[in-house]
């Protein structure tokens, strides 16, 4: 199972962001589907998951309100829209998926935002 992530970037402080990532390479369903962040000097924490029919949807926090994350299952992708974003917010993104009760990680989006 490869996971593709995508849309990271600089950005300035009250801009959007839109990241995704695309699973690939599995033969049975991706079950929940999130995102991870970590800063510089802190440890990885929760920004986001959804489980496959979107039912379940949990948010870290610190972005309640400002991200939202979707997926689309035909293209086993998952999605976090960014708005108005903080310098906090700036961190290495990785999208962390569940497939068949193993866990996989992307190799990370670096999203920044400038002040």
């Amino acid at each position: 199972v490869q996971l593709q992530a995508s849309g990271g970037g600089l950005v300035q402080a009250g801009g959007s962001l839109r990241l995704s990532c695309a699973v690939s390479g599995s033969d049975f369903e991706v079950n929940t589907m999130g995102w991870y962040r970590q800063a510089p000097g802190k440890e990885r924490g929760l920004v986001a998951t959804i489980t496959p029919s979107g039912s379940i949807i949990n948010y870290g926090d610190s972005v309640k309100g400002r991200f939202t994350i979707s997926r689309d299952n035909a293209k086993n992708t998952v999605y976090l829209q960014m708005t108005s974003l903080k310098s906090e917010d700036t961190a290495i993104y990785y999208c962390n998926v569940w497939v068949k009760f193993r866990n996989y990680w992307g190799q990370g989006t670096l999203v920044t935002v400038s002040s």
